[in-house]
């Protein structure tokens, strides 16, 4: 099992806890992710983790593909990649609608179309094999639509990668996962019960058969939010916030993939009363509405010999390797120390 550390989203006001990473870094922590919304990307700090660190991956969780054509998010792998000496690794993302289309103001389109369109271009210009070319749904090299001039070229990557740079991709979606499986190296999960695999079994096991490979040579990275402390409800109480967010509000009333996945992690009840609560502006009750089953079935919260006990489902998930990788959003020291204990 592999640990990462989820860096978090910035506020007003950018801020990075170099100390908790490089603490990360010595407990034997394999990855730190940086994440983007509608404020800081996720680039720029991902660089200053870099260079602040020297052997601790740095990933994006994740960059918005519509916000980058796949040229220039290989061109920023790459040159990352080549800067740290192989540490870094790229995270994609479709985002949503609202902020596809209202932010970056470019049309939400196919985003599992998108997703497999934008690894395969960009894994081609990592392997420099020959100029690129590519015609696609969502994008063609060299553009040839409306408003081209016509004197477009493949073109070669001067810059010849050294090292192995692995793609991942935030999917929940049957259809997404699946893509994700077939042409990328994992995924990141939102949360994940690691006793119900089955939820993805079909849809990876259908993408890695297109892919011919196996689930060894796919990372399963779900995020796993851990608080230490005496008070389990209190420590569930953050989670809540995050939860009834995503599942009540994040997308509209029909378009919400967490909402759905809630579902078919066998919460139905659930998801339909804190959607219906959350759009009626009414968020402290659909915080109250998420099941504590759910956060304590995807989550690690409360003592420390709690928490331990709870460890134990996710090394039985390891051994089977249905879950490679746990990328633990939590700042506590004492919380990052068990868990390295118990996963290294």
């Amino acid at each position: 099992m592999k640990l990462g550390l989820i860096s978090g989203y910035s506020g007003r006001k950018m801020g990075l806890n170099l100390d908790g990473i490089r603490f990360a870094e010595s407990l034997g922590y394999d990855s730190v992710w940086t994440s983007e919304a509608y404020g800081s990307d996720a680039i720029t700090p991902a660089t200053w983790i870099l260079a602040n660190t020297t052997k601790i991956k740095v990933g994006t969780a994740i960059m918005q593909m519509p916000a980058r054509s796949p040229a220039m998010a290989a061109m920023t792998a790459m040159t990352l990649s080549e800067l740290s000496e192989g540490r870094f690794i790229v995270g994609l993302g479709a985002s949503g609608p609202q902020v596809v289309e209202g932010w970056h103001g470019v049309p939400y389109g196919r985003p599992v179309t998108r997703l497999k369109e934008y690894t395969q271009i960009m894994k081609l210009i990592f392997a420099r094999q020959g100029p690129v070319t590519y015609q696609g749904r969502e994008y063609q090299l060299p553009y040839a639509g409306p408003g081209a001039t016509g004197l477009g070229k493949p073109l070669k990557s001067i810059l010849k990668p050294e090292y192995d740079i692995p793609i991942y991709s935030a999917s929940i979606t049957d259809a997404g996962v699946q893509a994700a499986a077939e042409v990328a190296d994992g995924f990141f999960p939102i949360w994940m019960d690691p006793e119900k695999y089955s939820v993805f079994a079909d849809p990876i096991g259908k993408g890695l058969a297109a892919s011919g490979r196996t689930l060894a040579q796919f990372d399963v990275a779900p995020f796993v939010t851990a608080i230490m402390g005496d008070d389990v409800a209190a420590c569930m109480q953050p989670i809540r916030g995050s939860m009834a967010l995503y599942i009540g509000g994040m997308g509209a009333r029909d378009k919400n993939f967490y909402n759905n996945y809630c579902r078919r992690l066998g919460f139905e009840d659930a998801a339909v009363k804190i959607q219906d609560l959350f759009l009626a502006g009414r968020k402290d009750e659909a915080m109250a509405a998420v099941p504590a089953e759910l956060i304590d079935a995807c989550h690690l919260v409360g003592p420390k010999e709690r928490i331990r006990e709870r460890l134990q489902r996710w090394k039985a998930a390891g051994k089977t390797g249905q879950v490679g990788s746990m990328l633990i959003g939590g700042q506590q020291p004492e919380v990052l120390e068990l868990i390295a204990s118990e996963m290294l």
